[in-house]
């Protein structure tokens, strides 16, 4: 844990993957930025159109977001969709999601206020 908080604190990204009743959940901490992104993009599972890709992406972490983490964001949408699956945003905190609602993101990919209420919804 105390990795993640050094890496938020020098603007990189860390990123946890688990997985949560059959739902991919990526935890993010720190900035999402085109020196960061690669790691949010790693992340992803690959899309399965058989089994559908379900995914939950944390961003109560993220403390700054900009147009590469959201067109991340709109590539994993886009992936999952073709998947058969979704993608679902939590945590989000005002100034990202501000960013994200300026974009229209959340049109794409609902948000929740926690992880639990992404993978129940």
């Amino acid at each position: 844990m105390a990795d993640e908080h050094r890496a938020a604190e020098n603007g990189e990204l860390s990123v946890t993957r688990s997985d949560v009743d059959g739902v991919t959940v990526l935890g993010l901490r720190g900035e999402i930025d085109c020196d960061t992104v690669g790691a949010l993009a790693r992340a992803m599972p690959p899309a399965d159109p058989t089994a559908g890709s379900r995914v939950v992406v944390d961003l109560s972490g993220v403390t700054f977001m900009d147009s590469s983490g959201i067109n991340a964001l709109i590539a994993a949408h886009q992936v999952t969709r073709a998947a058969r699956g979704w993608l679902r945003l939590a945590g989000l905190r005002d100034s990202v999601r501000r960013t994200v609602e300026l974009v229209g993101l959340d049109t794409l990919a609902t948000c929740h206020p926690t992880v639990r209420e992404a993978i129940a919804a």
